[in-house]
């Protein structure tokens, strides 16, 4: 089977009309680095995730940079984190310093294990870092007992779970939450991101590491070695076109989900990504375990397959025990689920009709 026409991507950015007039309002106005559409747009943030400080930056790393400064962790402190999930919170903790310290995930929902983390805070952990991934939501009430019994900050990395829910608002119920805005993601700046907290002491120093460690009142006076870490007018722009079709956008997240689901699940050889009953998710990317005993090929040669075919595809995430950059012992459980997991297109633009062949050709290559 090949895939009518182009090939289909993984993921595609998908505008919804207003992106060139706001961005042509943002440059003809010539706020062209900060400007009236940051404003806009952290205030439309803040009211939808019910957040007293939202402060944009520029890409999600810069969030858990910004956060990690702000909390004080430095050399010799420990950050708990996933060893299944893209790992920018480790590096950012290798940056300031900090040691990362890898923890299992749970096999069926790939959420960082509360017990696991618990079994590794130490008097040197300043923080829990929940990497939320594909649109899951981790098991927050566990996590955020886990870190007020001992003090440390919870802070969550929602990059690939904006709208998602668990009760509250992925990214809004720990220390500080940390969200993405790159070209994939729910909604979209290019590069972006955002931090949130219900701190307003935590906000005012992240608003400082934000901008060279200025105050807006005073000019060119540092009171803390700050970055620039800002979000220009021009990207905000783009995001609050997105942010009026959130709505839309999240509807056609939820067909894609289930569109995938209608096809695929209770499918020999196939395990897809469990979610809580009280998880309420916008999936980032649909993703699903490959029984290698079913697909006997393994993952990479499907993804091989799948591109022959006409359908782009991403591997799961590579834990840090099998890269040389994080030395790290073995994590039986994420080593297992990276080398299973494919995820597979989705965005906007995906069509049922290209489900259903994607679906079908995924199906077609058991053994």
């Amino acid at each position: 089977m090949k895939a009518p026409g182009d090939m289909i991507p993984w993921a595609k950015p998908h505008f919804w009309g207003d992106e060139a007039r706001l961005v042509q309002e943002a440059l003809e106005s010539t706020w062209i680095s900060g400007g009236p559409f940051v404003d806009r747009l952290e205030e439309a943030l803040r009211h939808y995730l019910g957040v007293p400080h939202a402060l944009l930056v520029a890409n999600g790393t810069a969030a858990l940079h910004v956060a990690y400064l702000a909390l004080g962790i430095g050399p010799g402190d420990e950050v708990v984190v996933p060893g299944f999930g893209f790992l920018a919170a480790a590096n950012i903790a290798l940056q300031v310093g900090a040691v990362p310290v890898f923890v299992e995930v749970d096999p069926e929902t790939w959420c960082m294990d509360p017990a696991d983390t618990e079994a590794h805070i130490t008097k040197r952990t300043r923080a829990i870092v929940a990497v939320h991934p594909y649109g899951n939501v981790c098991d927050l009430q566990a996590l955020c007992a886990a870190a007020e019994s001992r003090g440390i900050a919870l802070i969550e990395d929602a990059a690939e779970a904006f709208g998602s829910r668990r009760g509250a608002p992925a990214g809004t119920s720990g220390t500080i939450g940390t969200f993405s805005f790159q070209a994939t993601k729910t909604i979209s700046t290019g590069e972006g991101g955002l931090v949130v907290t219900a701190d307003a002491g935590l906000a005012e120093k992240m608003a400082l590491y934000r901008s060279h460690g200025m105050r807006r009142q005073i000019y060119y006076w540092h009171e803390v070695p700050g970055h620039n870490f800002r979000l220009t007018n021009l990207q905000a722009a783009l995001g609050y076109a997105q942010f009026l079709h959130l709505e839309e956008i999240v509807g056609q997240r939820r067909r894609i989900d289930q569109a995938y689901r209608r096809h695929l699940e209770g499918q020999e050889g196939l395990a897809l990504q469990h979610f809580a009953p009280e998880v309420t998710p916008v999936v980032w990317a649909f993703a699903l375990r490959l029984d290698p005993g079913i697909y006997a090929q393994g993952r990479d040669e499907v993804m091989r397959q799948m591109r022959a075919a006409g359908i782009e595809t991403r591997p799961g995430f590579y834990p840090p025990s099998v890269q040389p950059l994080y030395a790290q012992v073995s994590l039986p459980v994420c080593e297992g689920i990276s080398r299973e997991v494919i995820s597979l297109p989705t965005h906007p633009s995906v069509s049922d009709d290209q489900i259903a062949f994607i679906s079908e050709t995924l199906l077609g290559m058991r053994r």
